[in-house]
C-alpha cells in the first residue's frame, strides 16, 4: 500500500508530461503553418470568376469541417482592409449563432459581405445591402443561406405570437414557403421542417431576382451568379439547392 502511494507523484508526473508534449506538438505545428497576411483586392477581385469564388468557399467550408482552418494575421489584414474593400462575394445568412458565417466557409476579413437576419428573408434594407455589394462594391456572389431546425422557420410554421407586430411581419414573410410545401403543417417533423427552409431559401432568391433591377441585369450579364445553400448543424457541412 505504501509503495503504491510512493508512486502516484511520479504518475502524475508522467500524465503532466505527456500532456505538455501533445501541447508542444499542436503549438510547433501552428508555429510551421504560415500566417495568411493577404487580403482581397481590387484586381484579386476581378481576375476571380463566379464559379472559382463559389468554389473558394465550398473548399473553405470543407476546412471548417475537418477542424483544419486556414491561420490568419488577423492585424496585418486590419491594417491592410483600412483603405478600401473588394469581398468576392455577398451571404444572407440567418442571425442563429450557430452559423458563424465567416468561419463555416474560413474566410478573413475583406473576404465577404454577410447580411444576417432571422429566416433569411430579404426586405428593403436587405436588397439595398445585397446591391450595394454587388452594383457598387464588385462582389460577383449572391449566396442564401439557410440552415437546418432554423427557429425563425419553426417559428412561423406553428403560427408563434409573441405579441410583437415586427416579428409578426418578419414570420410572415416565411408564410410562401410553407405553403408551397405539401403535408401536415408540423413544425416537429424533421423532413417537412427541412423542405420548408430550402423553400424559403429559393423563393428569397425569387424574390431578390424580382424585386432588384440591378441584381437581375448583373445576372442576366453574366457578371454575378445567385446559389442557394444549407447548412448543417450536426456537422457544420454546407451543400448546394438545386
Amino acid at each position: 500500500m505504501k509503495r503504491a502511494l510512493f508512486l502516484i507523484p511520479f504518475a502524475l508526473l508522467f500524465i503532466i508530461s505527456a500532456g505538455c508534449d501533445r501541447v508542444k506538438v499542436q503549438t510547433d505545428n501552428s508555429e510551421n503553418q504560415q500566417l495568411i497576411s493577404s487580403v482581397m483586392t481590387q484586381e484579386s477581385q476581378t481576375e476571380m470568376t463566379t464559379n472559382e469564388i463559389l468554389n473558394d468557399l465550398l473548399e473553405g467550408n470543407r476546412r471548417f469541417v475537418k477542424n483544419s482552418l486556414n491561420l490568419r494575421n488577423l492585424p496585418a489584414q486590419v491594417k491592410a482592409t483600412t483603405s478600401g474593400q473588394f469581398p468576392k462575394a455577398v451571404i444572407l445568412s440567418c442571425i442563429d449563432s450557430r452559423v458563424p458565417v465567416e468561419l463555416v466557409f474560413d474566410q478573413g476579413i475583406g473576404d465577404i459581405f454577410v447580411a444576417r437576419v432571422a429566416g433569411n428573408v430579404e426586405n428593403e434594407d436587405v436588397l439595398g445591402s445585397i446591391e450595394y455589394s454587388v452594383g457598387v462594391a464588385g462582389s460577383k456572389l449572391i449566396m442564401v443561406l439557410g440552415h437546418e431546425s432554423c427557429g425563425a422557420v419553426k417559428s412561423a410554421v406553428k403560427k408563434l405570437d409573441v405579441g410583437s407586430e415586427n416579428v409578426t411581419f418578419l414570420l410572415n414573410q416565411i408564410e410562401p414557403a410553407i405553403l408551397s410545401i405539401a403535408g401536415e403543417r408540423d413544425y416537429k417533423d424533421k423532413n417537412y421542417l427541412a423542405d420548408v427552409i430550402k423553400s424559403n431559401v429559393k423563393l428569397t432568391i425569387e424574390d431578390i431576382r424580382k424585386r432588384s433591377a440591378i441584381v437581375r441585369n448583373l445576372e442576366a450579364e453574366g457578371k454575378i451568379q445567385i446559389v442557394g445553400a444549407y447548412y448543417n448543424l450536426h456537422d457544420g457541412s454546407v451543400s448546394l439547392l438545386e
